[in-house]
C-alpha cells in the first residue's frame, strides 16, 4: 500500500520530464473520483521535475 511521503518510482514515462524510473514523493492521496496520488518527481539533485496526479498502475514504491 502506498502512503503519503513514500518515495515512489515511475513505472513508465509520465510526461516529457518524468521518464520511467524517475523517483518522487507522494504528497497527497485522493480517494475520489478515483484513487490517485499527487507526486512530486525530482532529479538526482533533488530539483523538482514535475508534480503530477498519477494512478496505481503508474508508480511503485522505490526500494
Amino acid at each position: 500500500m502506498i502512503k503519503e511521503y513514500d518515495v515512489v518510482k515511475a513505472k513508465k514515462d509520465l510526461s516529457d520530464s518524468v521518464l520511467q524510473g524517475c523517483e518522487g514523493a507522494v504528497l497527497l492521496i485522493y480517494q475520489e473520483p478515483a484513487l490517485g496520488y499527487e507526486v512530486e518527481f525530482v532529479d538526482s539533485n533533488g530539483d523538482t521535475l514535475d508534480v503530477l496526479i498519477v494512478y496505481l498502475g503508474d508508480i511503485e514504491v522505490s526500494e
